[in-house]
């Protein structure tokens, strides 16, 4: 035989087909790679975009593929400085349109063998041959389509040549042949139309769907004539072009078919036929198809639901019918691939056809088969290896002994086949054994090439029975194969995009379930018993015929299960995205877990605390802001909603509690943002209490509450509604320990910048508060020092708000206790326990320790720490600590001297219905004690001293209280009875004082016609 006789057995058509489509997939990478880097200004290589170089650029463009390097210096001139840069940088982009016409050529020259082979092709004979070829061809037109969209290719091919030239002194080898391709290829499907005028004998036996169109419309293209010949050819040819209005190239790549094959066949004498054709399908294309598809989806919805279920109640279906699940996966895959590629680039009629609601149901249904195949997939293995070797190595076997004629090579392959198939067993399942059938592939595709050319020995064409036989064969080993995802940022997108969307639910049922909670608050009871008791007076209001308010609990009663409700809409909704998310605990994508129930968590995280922010409606502007006991009903619904959310996903709610509640009780969050602690904290202090100080409210003993006081400019709240018992309570509740000890750590800072006020009046006095600390008994000497006191009125007003903002503090410390008492009882009386027992002896530091826990649980300490630290950090070093505490005891005197001028002060008249005045000077007995024991508690050494100091304190005030007696203006001592009682509120409060010390400086009798004259004088005001 001649050498020039080509052996077809020695062309390895099916190696070449096998490395060359997957040679295509990484070329098809690199050049999409390099369109989006030359589309991205960041990633776009500089020279590209360098003023500078812009001239040079569009001059080597222009020129294309020819430079005249050495005529054209001037223009050139800026590139000769970055000719090293631009070889090194530009090298990847220029080899790999290299690697590109290498592989063009390798693709036409196996084409042209195939070809001269005469190689038959019948999808359902030859499966692999057939389609293996098929998609070269698509691999192939679909490469150089892409080339032709990169727009730069002509400067980054050029820029490197002339770099290459003036650096080497030569063009590079491949520019020649590499120029010539990217200017024939300017239009590349008019050319490949040219190309495949000899490969123009395809086959018309196609299969189904994505890939069975890219077939048709390409290689109806390439191969037009045949649409003018064979009415089978044209008749798929117009149903492809009806079903879709693009196809994807590579990834986000498409091509639009109408347009293209217009635009082509246009040129084309005698065509006009052809061009109505493509007109008419691409107008049902846009009228028609997206309905077309929709119904598709719609019947593989139901079918998928249906075969999940059945195979659900009966796995060991799966064996015999696993065509029909991959079948159905492969339908579903196509149509939802179809439905994103045209949503955004078919020119739609119909939104309608492009937004599919219920497209999650479809893939939901995708991947419960695919969990059905994973989890029964030794009872696939197990049918399938019988099957192998009981039934198809047994038929395979007499088709071979029954051919007329069967060479060697082509026997012993066959032989091998049925060996392999032979050997199989149940008990390789059993022991886990792993299958390895490529070989067994990859010979019987090499097979199809030897069978399949003309004048083969044994032709398949005349053997299609063998064929087929073998394709079921191969199709029998493919069972355990699955495709997985492979995009880390699209499964991190779709599963936060799915958290969100459960996380909006969420919030909107909480919202529903904060709206209903609401109704059921105290406030809203009002006209409720307001119409109960008119209407058992039968006292009529109102207008005739006033609906009746809808009292709570209206919205769950039914007429019939027909009505639906937003609520019922929301819950089924959630329903089935939780069902989604925990549907599989774990997704491993390219070696990284995500955990879907854990981006679920982080969403309600991140929702809840801005939430119960937002609940507060805090405003700043108008300093408005939510009541505690409002805020938690609301929250607790919240919280019901979100631990019902375990019954849907399984999620450590108690976890997302927990790391939001904790940060609520903090000034700030992990985000940095305020939290309610720092809101209710800001508005006690900046808004209720300034208000007590300008007059506007007052605290209120008797009720525990401060109250708002009739004025001219009405307040925006009622103070009540936000310092009650209730309302503190609630406030403890949500603030917890930690945030209501930095309630009170703020409080005594306020109360220490007032404290270092009081100290510098202190020192402005100091020489005469000395000498009437030793006169309290020479009266005219005591009135004639006191004329010389300056600020009088501002010690008085400022110890005022100290003794408010401690009168608040004892609110919050009850509060407190009563919400620690309620949900840790034995903790509480453990804490109770320690601070009651402390032994006398004990050192300061170390009972100092056992007051701050004490504190923090809201029990009352005789030493307040908190109120202790903002104190000791005001201490001056240049001051010794004898100094300190002369300062401490002379701001005693000057208030104590100080008492006799609030009996002229219209507002600090004693109500004994509120055990208190209107202006907090009730509040100054507590305060008195507690600014004494805790200015400087390290130097207060024995019981003995505090009471003799406390005594001579007594008896300062009362000497200076018992000259009112004396006085004879009325304005003087209009509430003189009031103030008296002032002594009395002291030794009740002091834990050193007594009764007898004060008996001895300030009679009784005058406190008993004290309380008389008050409490007349009450019930004469309230007559």
């Amino acid at each position: 035989m001649s050498r020039s006789v080509l052996q077809p057995s020695q062309q390895k058509l099916a190696e070449k087909l096998t490395i060359l489509n997957d040679r295509g997939v990484g070329m098809l990478t690199r050049l999409y790679n390099i369109k989006k880097a030359c589309g991205d200004p960041k990633a776009k290589p500089s020279y590209l975009i360098d003023k500078n170089l812009e001239s040079a650029v569009k001059f080597i463009v222009r020129k294309f593929p020819a430079v005249e390097t050495r005529n054209n210096n001037q223009q050139l001139a800026q590139l000769q400085k970055e000719k090293s840069e631009i070889l090194k940088n530009l090298a990847l982009y220029y080899f790999t349109f290299v690697d590109v016409m290498e592989f063009k050529d390798h693709v036409c020259e196996l084409l042209n063998t195939i070809d001269v082979c005469q190689v038959f092709f019948d999808i359902t004979v030859n499966f692999d041959l057939t389609k293996n070829y098929l998609d070269l061809i698509i691999t192939y037109t679909t490469l150089m389509i892409l080339l032709s969209r990169i727009e730069e290719r002509k400067a980054i091919i050029g820029l490197y040549n002339y770099a290459h030239e003036m650096t080497h002194g030569a063009s590079d080898r491949e520019y020649p042949r590499l120029g010539q391709m990217i200017v024939d290829y300017e239009n590349p499907l008019k050319k490949m139309m040219e190309e495949f005028v000899p490969h123009s004998k395809m086959p018309c036996e196609y299969l189904s769907l994505d890939a069975m169109e890219k077939w048709i419309i390409f290689g109806f293209i390439l191969c037009h004539g045949i649409l003018n010949s064979d009415a089978t050819a044209l008749n798929l040819w117009k149903l492809a072009l009806q079903s879709s209005s693009c196809l994807a190239l590579f990834r986000d790549e498409v091509f639009h078919i109408h347009k293209a094959a217009e635009d082509l066949f246009v040129n084309i004498r005698g065509y006009n036929k052809r061009i109505n054709d493509i007109r008419e399908c691409k107008e049902a294309a846009v009228s028609h198809a997206g309905s077309m598809h929709r119904e598709r989806r719609k019947f593989l919805r139901s079918a998928l639901k249906e075969l999940a279920t059945v195979l659900s109640d009966q796995p060991g279906l799966l064996g015999p019918k696993a065509l029909f699940v991959f079948m159905a996966l492969s339908f579903a895959r196509d149509e939802i691939i179809w439905l994103l590629r045209h949503a955004d680039n078919m020119p739609k009629k119909s939104a309608d056809d492009f937004i599919d609601k219920h497209i999650a149901e479809l893939i939901f249904y995708m991947e419960e088969l695919r969990a059905h195949v994973r989890k029964y997939g030794p009872v696939m293995q197990r049918y399938y290896v019988q099957y192998l070797s009981g039934f198809d190595a047994v038929v395979l076997n007499e088709l071979v002994q029954n051919l007329s004629v069967c060479p060697e090579d082509e026997s012993i392959i066959m032989s091998s086949f049925v060996n392999t198939m032979t050997s199989l067993s149940v008990k390789q399942v059993e022991d886990g054994e792993v299958f390895d059938f490529r070989g067994m592939r990859l010979d019987w595709f090499r097979l199809q090439a030897y069978t399949s050319v003309s004048k083969a020995s044994l032709g398949l064409a005349d053997h299609r029975e063998l064929g087929k036989m073998m394709n079921t064969i191969i199709f029998h080993t493919k069972m355990r194969h699955h495709i997985g995802d492979r995009s880390l940022s699209l499964c991190n997108m779709f599963l936060d995009e799915m958290a969100k969307q459960a996380r909006n639910l969420i919030t909107d049922i909480c919202t529903e379930q904060c709206t209903l909670s609401d109704q059921l608050l105290p406030k809203h009871c009002a006209k409720t018993i307001s119409q109960a008791v008119n209407k058992k007076s039968k006292k009529q209001t109102g207008k005739k015929g006033e609906p009746e308010r809808e009292k709570p609990g209206v919205e769950s009663m039914r007429k019939n299960r027909l009505v639906v409700t937003n609520l019922d809409k929301l819950h089924t909704a959630l329903s089935e995205l939780c069902f989604s998310i925990n549907y599989v605990p774990n997704m491993v994508v390219w070696e990284h877990t995500f955990t879907p129930r854990e981006y679920l968590t982080s969403h309600l995280e991140i929702r809840f605390t801005k939430s119960i922010v937002g609940m507060t409606m805090y405003n700043q502007a108008t300093q408005e802001i939510a009541k505690p006991s409002e805020l938690l009903t609301s929250v607790r619904a919240y919280m019901t909603v979100l631990q019902s959310i375990e019954n849907y996903v399984q999620i450590d709610i108690t976890r997302v509690f927990n790391n939001v509640l904790l940060q609520q009780t903090q000034h700030l969050d992990s985000h940095g943002e305020p939290t309610i602690t720092s809101l209710y904290t800001n508005w006690y202090l900046e808004t209720l209490l300034r208000q007590v100080s300008n007059g506007h409210i007052a605290y209120f003993p008797a009720m525990k509450a401060f109250v708002n006081l009739p004025t001219e400019n009405e307040l925006t709240f009622n103070a009540e509604e936000y310092s009650d018992i209730s309302e503190m309570r609630a406030l403890s509740e949500l603030l917890g320990p930690y945030g209501m000890k930095f309630l009170s750590e703020s409080l005594m800072w306020h109360i220490s910048s007032q404290v270092a006020e009081l100290k510098k009046l202190v020192v402005e006095n100091v020489e005469v508060l000395t000498q009437m600390r030793t006169s309290f008994d020479k009266p005219d000497q005591m009135a004639a020092l006191f004329k010389r006191l300056s600020s009088v009125d501002s010690v008085l007003k400022r110890m005022t708000i100290i003794g408010v903002i401690l009168s608040f503090r004892s609110l919050a410390q009850e509060a407190l206790r009563d919400v620690l008492s309620y949900h840790i009882p034995f903790l509480v009386s453990s804490i109770e326990d320690f601070k009651d027992h402390i032994p006398r002896e004990t050192d300061m530091k170390v009972a100092m320790n056992v007051y701050e826990l004490s504190s923090a649980a809201g029990l009352p300490c005789e030493i307040d720490p908190a109120l202790v630290v903002a104190l000791s950090s005001q201490k001056s070093e240049n001051i010794s600590p004898e100094e300190e505490y002369k300062i401490a005891c002379l701001l005693m005197v000057f208030v104590a001297v100080s008492l006799p001028t609030l009996a002229s002060n219209v507002m600090s008249q004693y109500s004994p219905a509120i055990e208190g005045d209107k202006v907090g000077v009730s509040n100054l007995g507590a305060l008195l004690m507690e600014i004494h024991r805790d200015l400087h508690w390290d130097l207060l050494v024995s019981i003995f001293t505090d009471h003799l100091d406390g005594g001579l304190k007594s008896e300062l005030a009362s000497s200076s209280l018992l000259k009112i007696g004396q006085e004879t203006d009325k304005t003087t001592t209009r509430n003189r009875e009031s103030v008296y009682l002032l002594l009395d509120m002291i030794v009740q409060e002091s834990p050193f004082l007594t009764m007898d010390l004060l008996e001895s400086c300030f009679p009784y009798v005058l406190l008993r016609n004290a309380y008389h004259a008050v409490y007349k004088q009450s019930v004469t005001s309230s007559a």
